[in-house]
């Protein structure tokens, strides 16, 4: 059974999945109905897009080490984004990233999962018109849910979203459910917390 966690909680992937070597992150959401009058126009789907940042050492060294829809692999193929998804409509995982924890390169130490909104700014839209948002880590050799992050918190104004990290411990992987909201308006100027 699959542990839910809570903000700011941290789990051993390692000792809850022995021999573990990949893993699928799925991050979902889905867009919140909004209050319309009655001549209002329909607004544009929320597209969000979901990106790993590789840490060298606790930093982002170059764009390279960030996985998204226009670079959907990271050159040690460690990490592998599945592809973009325009709307989020339907059930399950909206975006999926595959990490190859066997082959990840030695530097790295954490990768970092985000969330952001396209063209939030010039849409006018924030994660306060989003609901249902979660992270969950998958165990690749059987499909097993390891752990499940839903974000609860209200984060409206917030335009991007650090959902969580696997990062490296005493040579253990680890997962840290974060849930932190930023006014960040696009993936770069989130990157560069992390430079």
């Amino acid at each position: 059974m699959a542990v839910s966690l809570q903000k700011g909680q941290k789990i051993s992937l390692s000792k809850e999945s022995a021999g573990l070597s990949s893993v699928t992150v799925g991050l979902g959401w889905d867009e919140a109905k909004q209050k319309r009058g009655l001549f209002a126009k329909k607004e544009r789907a929320i597209d969000c897009d979901a990106s790993a940042i590789l840490l060298r050492n606790g930093v982002l060294v170059g764009k390279e080490d960030i996985v998204y829809f226009a670079h959907l692999k990271h050159s040690s193929g460690s990490v592998i984004h599945k592809g973009d998804n325009l709307t989020g409509a339907g059930a399950g995982d909206d975006e999926q990233i595959t990490v190859n924890l066997s082959i990840v390169p030695s530097d790295v130490h954490n990768i970092v999962f985000v969330v952001n909104i396209y063209q939030a700014l010039h849409r006018n839209q924030h994660f306060g018109m989003i609901k249902n948002a979660f992270i969950r880590i998958v165990d690749n050799r059987n499909n097993t849910e390891i752990c499940r992050y839903n974000l609860t918190d209200d984060y409206s104004g917030c335009m991007a979203m650090i959902f969580g990290e696997i990062y490296k411990h005493n040579n253990e992987w680890k997962f840290n459910a974060i849930g932190q909201g930023t006014p960040d308006t696009s993936l770069s100027e989130l990157a560069n917390r992390f430079r």
